[in-house]
């Protein structure tokens, strides 16, 4: 299983061009009448697996990842776990996660050891060791570019509909691209890769 977090905002441009406008010096400025502030952005983290999305936990306005609310969802995701696998966790489950200091915290990592999870150590600024960020987020973005969206909810619908269209396949893909990525890192000793 792995996680990460990404931010999503009420617009995003297509293409950086869009956001340039050619006017003389008397025009008005231009008005964007569907998306009252296109840059209100908000920041939901995803929990994943070989089968598909197990959790999207969704921040209140304002608030941001840290150590207290973090340590929270590994009890939560036990629960899901359990309920969707069936009776397939038998062992610790590989839980996937950077190294960003919420993750670090010792109060995290007393609350993944209870569970069972077993967290393999990050490398730092190992992009290409981060699941989410190379295979999850990249069709995610590109699927909501261009499009205007009124409310946080609107942009988690549109969310939603993508990775609920996406087959088990997608996500195996994403874990496969991982595990060589790590042979590669074993391989350079833990050299930056791409």
């Amino acid at each position: 299983m792995t996680t990460d977090e990404t931010w999503f905002y009420h617009y995003e441009l297509q293409i950086k061009q869009q956001s340039m406008v050619w006017q003389h010096g008397g025009s008005p400025r231009p008005k964007n009448s569907e998306c009252k502030n296109p840059l209100e952005k908000f920041s939901p983290r995803f929990f994943w697996d070989q089968d598909g999305i197990l959790l999207i936990d969704y921040l209140p306005n304002g608030q941001t990842i840290n150590a207290e609310c973090y340590s929270f969802l590994p009890v939560q995701l036990t629960d899901i776990l359990k309920e969707k696998s069936r009776g397939k966790v038998t062992k610790k489950i590989l839980f996937l996660h950077d190294n960003a200091p919420a993750h670090r915290a010792l109060a995290t990592q007393k609350k993944l050891a209870y569970p069972g999870f077993q967290c393999p150590d990050h490398p730092t600024y190992s992009p290409d060791l981060a699941p989410s960020d190379y295979h999850l987020f990249p069709g995610l973005k590109k699927q909501l570019k261009g499009h205007h969206f009124l409310s946080n909810a609107k942009v988690s619908a549109a969310v939603e509909t993508w990775l609920d269209g996406q087959p088990s396949e997608f996500f195996l893909s994403g874990l496969q691209k991982f595990e060589q990525g790590a042979k590669k890192c074993i391989e350079l000793r833990g050299k930056y890769v791409e």
